[in-house]
């Protein structure tokens, strides 16, 4: 395993990879932002430059700019749940920009939508961890052998985060060694 300085080598196609999968998790809990926010569009934005990354568009300004403006709208939102489902947009758009450090946090990059969305289901299930448990089953089910290549090649994911953190290392735990 390489250490905290060394550099890990990611094509375009590892950020096109990680970044649709972490399209795809967001895409799934957008409805839970857009009900209680039906006039907020900058999750939805930020998922659909996500999406044009993921399918061959630029790496540049705009998908960085509905990825901040996303996090703006987590920030603003009127529950957890929004907030939580505004951030699984935010992280997809962000994963497009996974740096090649071998750092625990970049982690967060490849796996943070999803862990959010699993965050944001649970809480619209009155905080059931199960639900979330669920969640990250089946999110673990659709992920591909090219995302997890790419999430091989860090440390696994770090400590803290509280119920997302718990999450993100849950679904790092059950990835790793999977193909």
């Amino acid at each position: 395993m390489a250490n905290e300085t060394s550099e890990i080598v990611l094509s375009m196609q590892d950020l096109r990879e990680v970044t649709r999968y972490a399209a795809e998790s967001a895409q799934e809990v957008l409805e839970i932002f857009e009900r209680a926010h039906p006039a907020d569009s900058r999750p939805r934005d930020a998922i659909d430059a996500a999406w044009t990354f993921a399918r061959g568009g630029a790496r540049g300004k705009a998908l960085r700019d509905a990825g901040w403006a996303a996090h703006k709208a987590a920030r603003h939102a009127d529950t957890a749940a929004a907030g939580d489902a505004a951030r699984a947009a935010m992280s997809a758009a962000a994963a497009a920009y996974l740096h090649p450090l071998a750092d625990a946090h970049q982690v967060k990059h490849i796996l943070g939508a999803a862990a959010h969305a699993a965050r944001a289901v649970e809480l619209i299930a009155g905080d059931d961890r199960d639900v979330g448990a669920e969640h990250i089953e089946q999110v673990r089910r659709r992920v591909t052998s090219a995302v997890i290549d790419v999430l091989e090649r860090y440390p696994a994911a770090p400590p803290g985060g509280g119920r997302v953190g718990e999450l993100l290392r849950a679904l790092d735990e059950a990835l790793r060694g999977r193909f």
